[in-house]
């Protein structure tokens, strides 16, 4: 999960994602989603610094991984195996890219309950159409 904010995340990547040549393609789409979590290293004029710039990233990682400790417990327990273990690891992804979007949208330099909103719809469909890779990552893990 580090790694793909990490590097899906990054100025070059996003900037790379933003120039495909067909804005339209399904692949082009799936790199500007990759993208969602952007941090930056510096500022660049935006209200509120280098944290507000950088927030929703942070709090994707952070409540990933919170929700990735806490959510495979219960589930792993009733139903073992690998199916299990791989949509836990999902659902968690889903719910962090929603939480991380409303939370940057509350807690940042505009703050507003419509953009939360609209923010969060982006942030679990980001979620949801990759943590298929984080489902993938958490197999063979241990609750």
């Amino acid at each position: 999960m580090l790694l793909l904010v990490g590097i899906c995340g990054s100025p070059a990547y996003t900037r790379w994602a933003g120039t495909l040549t067909d804005p339209e393609s399904p692949g082009a789409f799936y790199a500007r989603l990759l993208a969602w979590p952007a941090w930056r290293l510096d500022a660049d004029g935006q209200a509120g610094g280098l944290f507000a710039a950088d927030l929703r990233a942070v709090l994707l990682v952070v409540l990933a991984v919170a929700l990735l400790y806490l959510l495979p417990a219960a589930q792993v327990a009733r139903v073992p195996g690998p199916v299990s273990q791989f949509f836990s690891g999902w659902a968690a992804y889903v719910l962090a890219g929603g939480l991380a979007a409303v939370l940057a949208a509350l807690l940042g330099p505009a703050p507003s309950l419509l953009g939360a909103l609209q923010d969060a719809s982006i942030g679990a469909g980001y979620g949801f159409l990759t943590g298929w890779i984080i489902g993938i990552a958490s197999l063979g893990g241990r609750a």
